[in-house]
């Protein structure tokens, strides 16, 4: 069995779990199956990722962009795992020849190389196209982008693009770990490893959530939805026996824990996690379903515990989705706190509260996916 074996006694280092231990890849939950007609995980991904392949780039259409942003890389890669697990040849050709145009001389500066995590998380897109049709252009494009992230890194050995937003995980551990599974080369592991211990020391409260940053004191939904979701990539590929492995399952396991405690009776989370007089709000939900399915299905959280929190929350992000398949009260595109209303708290917590809510939004299409592909694997 890939990534452990089956055991049957306590597994050192995890979790009892039906005799598998956290390391292996694949634990069978009673929980995430028998979906009621019109809300299975293959049903729900093929209509989302559909929804976005149909898209036009927001280049096209928006004056002020020049380039892709990783919205659409984000939802993009999340469209093409759903084609791989539901082999649907159809959906993957169209994911891949949506590319086309950006390895071609005239389409490649719609590829930004500022050197910035929104940007450079574009790379997993030719990555996972290059992981399913071996394209060895695209190979080297998401490779490059994933050492260009790295070109010149700080003294400690972490990237200059770290800005210290909890956002910023997802942005660079999905890159390198996608770059691993590209090329089994343990470099990108080992920097995106290397990465999230630093941001778990500095940004993980005692409570197990994420403030946006330090500056920004807030447990903003999303915000925390993207350190949830960078963690589970990493984790997902990271052996057992790497230097940093148990640290970073601990700051997991301590972030699914907090999580379980505020998931609302609906099964969604608020925009401010810990508010109760906060809205529901579906991105960060979908990135958090996301996490506690994988850890349910790796092993690395206990089903009897979170796999009815894991089917609440898929359930109440189906109730989210319209006729056209988009997603329903999504937050808007987010600065921290600080950067739009300065050091006063209240008028950041203001500023979070009244984040503007959008239906289809790529932020909230993306983790859906996700949420779909890790369901169905």
């Amino acid at each position: 069995m890939k990534h452990g074996q089956l055991i049957k006694s306590l597994c050192v280092g995890g979790v009892l779990l039906t005799g598998v231990c956290a390391a292996s890849g694949s634990v069978k939950s009673r929980h995430l199956a028998d979906w009621p007609p019109g809300t299975s995980p293959a049903e729900i991904g093929v209509r989302i990722a559909r929804n976005v392949l149909a898209r036009q780039f927001d280049f096209e259409t928006n004056p002020r962009r020049k380039s892709l942003i990783y919205p659409e890389a984000c939802a993009w890669y999340g469209a093409l795992t759903v084609a791989a697990e539901t082999r649907d040849t159809e959906l993957q050709a169209r994911g891949v020849e949506r590319f086309e145009r950006f390895l071609t001389p005239e389409g490649a500066g719609w590829v930004s190389k500022e050197a910035h995590v929104d940007f450079r998380v574009i790379g997993i897109v030719p990555l996972e196209i290059y992981r399913q049709k071996k394209d060895d252009r695209c190979l080297a494009l998401g490779r490059d982008l994933a050492e260009a992230q790295w070109e010149n890194p700080t003294a400690d050995g972490l990237t200059r693009e770290a800005r210290y937003w909890v956002d910023d995980i997802y942005m660079i551990a999905s890159l390198q770990t996608q770059a691993y599974r590209a090329t089994g080369d343990k470099t990108f592991l080992d920097r995106a490893a290397r990465l999230t211990v630093a941001y778990l020391d500095k940004l993980q409260k005692r409570n197990g959530l994420f403030f946006h940053a330090e500056d920004s004191p807030f447990f903003w939904g999303r915000g925390c939805g993207w350190y949830a979701a960078g963690m589970t990539e990493l984790l997902s590929e990271l052996p057992t026996d790497h230097p940093e492995h148990a640290r970073i399952l601990q700051g997991y396991r301590r972030m699914m824990a907090a999580l379980l405690q505020h998931q609302s009776e609906g099964g969604l989370w608020r925009q401010l996690v810990d508010r109760p007089d906060s809205w529901m709000e579906t991105s960060g939900s979908a990135m958090f379903a996301y996490a506690i399915v994988t850890g349910v299905k790796r092993g690395w959280l206990a089903d009897v515990e979170y796999g009815p929190a894991a089917r609440r929350a898929w359930l109440a992000l189906v109730a989210e989705v319209d006729a056209e398949a988009n997603v329903k009260n999504v937050c808007v595109g987010t600065n921290k706190g600080f950067k739009e209303v300065g050091a006063d708290l209240d008028q950041q917590r203001k500023f979070y509260l009244e984040r503007p809510r959008s239906t289809g939004d790529l932020h909230g299409q993306a983790p859906l996916l996700w949420t779909a592909t890790a369901l169905m694997k």
